[in-house]
């Protein structure tokens, strides 16, 4: 009997990525809370660049905004990165909603 996630999914990797500098902390089931900081995120997952020796099928609850609690699952590690996919399917709207949450440059746009 095969136990884990199925991460299958490569050709997913092709999707946009919009680079970030969000900083979350994540549900881990045996470590607890993880501090991570998010780079960048795609409609079907996200890059850290503090992976704290997070292995590949590992899983994580991260609160995202607009979409909420989501769950993720470690696709690849390297050195101190790694990159999640998310558990289900974002709506094109959330996820725009989303990465306009999320820009560094829209937070300055909205204050004007």
């Amino acid at each position: 009997m095969m136990a884990g996630a199925q991460l299958t999914v490569t050709d997913l990797r092709r999707a946009t990525r919009h680079p970030v500098d969000h900083p979350v902390i994540a549900e881990h089931r045996d470590r607890g809370d993880v501090k991570l900081h998010i780079c960048n995120v795609s409609a079907n997952g996200f890059m850290v660049d503090d992976a704290n020796s997070l292995e590949r099928g590992e899983r994580a609850i991260i609160r995202m905004p607009v979409i909420g609690r989501i769950e993720a699952y470690v696709i690849w590690t390297r050195d101190e990165r790694a990159g999640f996919q998310f558990e289900r399917i974002i709506r094109l709207d959330d996820f725009l909603a989303m990465i306009e949450e999320l820009k560094p440059n829209s937070r300055t746009n909205r204050a004007r």
